[in-house]
């Protein structure tokens, strides 16, 4: 297994997932606090609360067929939609990925040598097709980002071989605007590597111990309050 120095000890392979490589990438010092130091949590504000919320609404109709709570009527059609598409249906679907010399194989969400982790909100598996959805509660889709796509597709191919061809989107309910792409299989190198070029930055963090600090508007939300830019002090 590779591994790298960090202060003076070993630490495993880094295990990373698309949220805490865009931790990473918004700020190093966050990233540093809340993944490798372990000394701050991120509690989440009302927007984290309430899209969990929505994720668990979206989620029970799926499975189980619960009806959705009327403050959350909104999703409604979106996930109906979804619903109504055949195969077989994976609801918050844990996958990880583990990197090996030749390339990427499939691997259990908590496996020791697991390189990558990602949960899709909604899967759907019908023969060589498949369907993936990620459901968003942002009121704009500017800053969308498909990379997230790209990581679960790729770990998609590798879970069920079978599959040759993906639709997938980014769901924003609140707005009932999609952000959609496909992928074909044989492309999962392709999809897998989207963060080669961060993660060549977060290697090199961990090799150094230098964990610098980014500012900008979203200090005064960090949960990083020993920082000297942070606005909450």
């Amino acid at each position: 297994m590779d591994c790298f120095l960090f202060i003076g000890c070993v630490v495993d392979m880094i295990t990373w997932s698309y949220s805490s490589i865009k931790t990473f990438d918004q700020c190093p010092k966050k990233y540093y606090h809340l993944k490798v130091a372990r000394d701050v949590q991120d509690e989440g504000g009302t927007a984290s609360i309430y899209g969990q919320e929505v994720h668990k609404a979206a989620e029970e109709y799926v499975r189980d067929g619960t009806p959705v709570p009327a403050k959350f009527k909104f999703v409604e059609d979106t996930v109906a939609a979804f619903n109504n598409i055949p195969g077989e249906k994976h609801c918050e679907i844990k996958l990880g990925v583990k990197k090996t010399d030749t390339g990427y194989e499939p691997c259990g969400f908590f496996a020791k040598d697991v390189w990558w982790r990602g949960v899709a909100d909604l899967l759907i598996i019908n023969g060589a097709k498949a369907w993936l959805a990620d459901y968003k509660t942002g009121k704009n889709t500017r800053y969308a980002d498909t990379k997230q796509l790209d990581l679960l597709a790729g770990a998609v191919f590798l879970h069920f071989p079978q599959v040759k061809r993906i639709k997938s989107a980014l769901a924003f309910v609140v707005v009932n605007e999609f952000i959609k792409k496909n992928y074909d299989a044989g492309k999962e190198k392709e999809c897998l590597s989207v963060f080669d070029n961060e993660l060549t930055r977060l290697e090199t963090a961990h090799n150094t111990g230098v964990w610098n600090a980014v500012t900008g508007p979203l200090c005064k939300f960090c949960p990083v309050t020993s920082c000297e830019h942070n606005r909450k002090r």
